[in-house]
């Protein structure tokens, strides 16, 4: 029968011929030739030719693996084997048929309660190539990762750099708790996003971790936000630097930004001490137009944060933010602060109509001629800047007095403030004013403060009339009878 099938065998294609010729072979010795058809027919019934295999109980193994390995049953042919004692087979199998299957062989060894020690010794015999992954796969959804652990750092030790096997490893030290942020931060191989999937619902700190190191955005932002972990994500926001992820967390329906913006910060800008991670951030608070929230940003930094407290453009920014979103707070930060640009910020707080911050910025850096202009034509209090006038008492101040308070016909004090001055230039106008006023007795001190800056006729001719009005006789006989420019013949 084996030599008659054996004629006709390689022509035909009906499964029964395939079948008998098999069982024939079988019954007759001839192995190789059951693995020949096992191997390279394509019309016998799988199920069929495996059911026999198994009852046949040959010595050689090899055809119900060819036949087990071609069609799948690969779960069957593991069950089989180590049921009949058969482990030697198992390892040709993994060994020397198809090496690609060594993960479906050991899910089908754990489910059959096969010894770890002979699992790690098979897989460890294994040199050919199988996906890590699905080995992995198996062995996690059975929750026996830990046996991989030989085996992965042997690779890992060979210098392999398969992500599978780095995911691996992370995973069976994330389970064991061995040191995994660690690892997490140092290792080069393993992938981001699956690791710090693995992580999620086992240490939401560990994804972050995982996930910054792979530059995973979105995930990142995901994990932080449904654990609450917004300390991490502000960090991670703040050394990340990229205006488009600010873009997105401080838009206005995500509903987790309150929440973030107070841990960027309470938390992660009062830590940084990188210029650039500032500015980034800060521009990505003015492009959010979140004014309030700038200002509790701006102090913590310029206020609280020695490194960057004396830093002029961010000084410049705290006080312009809060003249434009909340005043109150404005006179504070200017006494407080030293190093911004008080001449720009004092025209705008005018611009602003902040005119007491005004004041107080020229005062402050001793710009006593602006300071004194503020209460003149701002405020419009000549009698806070006759106060001022006195403290600091600069002639270009009382200069400046003395003409706001002649415009304001406060003649007698114009002229005690224009001769504090030491400043004869407004000689028309105050001779005009004070002959207006018959206020001849002031006009004859500030005249004589005239004569002794500039020997002008005019200013001469109207000493003498003054001092003939005031009836000083002998001090007008005095001044004619010695050098002088008065046209006294008038």
């Amino acid at each position: 029968l084996f030599y008659f099938l054996g004629s006709i065998v390689n022509f035909s294609q009906e499964p029964e011929v395939h079948f008998k010729y098999i069982q024939a072979a079988c019954k007759t010795g001839q192995i190789k030739e059951v693995e020949r058809i096992c191997r390279e027919s394509n019309c016998y019934d799988p199920e069929r030719v495996k059911n026999f295999l198994k009852e046949a109980k040959l010595t050689d193994q090899l055809p119900l693996i060819i036949v087990c390995d071609r069609f799948n049953f690969v779960h069957d042919l593991v069950l089989y084997l180590y049921r009949n004692n058969l482990m030697k087979n198992i390892e040709i199998y993994v060994q020397r048929v198809n090496s690609g299957r060594l993960p479906v062989v050991v899910g089908g060894l754990l489910d059959v309660d096969c010894s770890e020690d002979n699992i790690k010794q098979l897989i460890l015999s294994v040199r050919g190539n199988f996906n890590v992954d699905e080995l992995v796969e198996e062995v996690e959804k059975r929750n026996r990762m830990k046996l991989l652990l030989p085996w992965l750092e042997t690779r890992v030790h060979d210098g392999s750099t398969d992500p599978g096997v780095h995911n691996a490893v992370a995973k069976i030290y994330i389970d064991s708790n061995s040191n995994p942020e660690k690892f997490l931060r140092d290792n080069l191989h393993y992938d981001s996003r699956v690791v710090g999937k693995y992580c999620e619902k086992r240490d939401p700190h560990l994804a972050c971790v995982a996930y910054e190191r792979g530059g995973c955005d979105m995930e990142l932002i995901n994990v932080c936000n449904e654990n609450s972990l917004f300390k991490s994500e502000a960090r991670y926001l703040v050394r990340r630097k990229d205006p488009t992820l600010w873009e997105q967390v401080l838009r206005e329906d995500n509903q987790y930004r309150r929440p973030l913006i107070d841990q960027v910060i309470q938390t992660a800008l009062a830590e940084t001490q990188d210029p650039e991670e500032i500015s980034v951030t800060v521009k990505a608070f003015m492009t959010a137009d979140l004014p309030n929230n700038l200002i509790e940003l701006l102090e913590k930094i310029v206020i609280d944060n020695s490194v960057f407290s004396e830093h002029r453009n961010l000084q410049n920014l705290l006080i312009l933010t809060a003249i434009k979103a909340d005043r109150s707070r404005v006179m504070d930060y200017i006494n407080r602060l030293d190093n911004y640009d008080a001449p720009d910020i004092a025209n705008i707080a005018i611009s602003n109509q902040l005119y007491e911050e005004a004041f107080s910025i020229y005062k402050k850096f001793e710009v006593n001629t602006s300071a004194i202009q503020v209460l003149i034509d701002n405020i419009n209090n000549l009698d806070r800047a006759y106060e001022f006038a006195e403290r600091c008492n600069e002639p270009g101040v009382w200069s400046l007095l003395a003409n706001a308070q002649i415009r304001n016909g406060l003649v007698k004090e114009a002229i005690d403030s224009f001769i504090k001055a030491d400043d004869p230039t407004s000689y028309l106008e105050v001779v005009n004013v004070a002959s207006q006023n018959d206020n001849w007795e002031d006009l004859v001190r500030y005249l004589q403060m005239a004569r002794k800056k500039a020997r002008e006729t005019f200013v001469e001719t109207e000493l003498a009339f003054a001092y003939a009005k005031t009836n000083r006789l002998a001090e007008l006989e005095e001044f004619i009878s010695g050098p002088n420019h008065a046209q006294i013949q008038n």
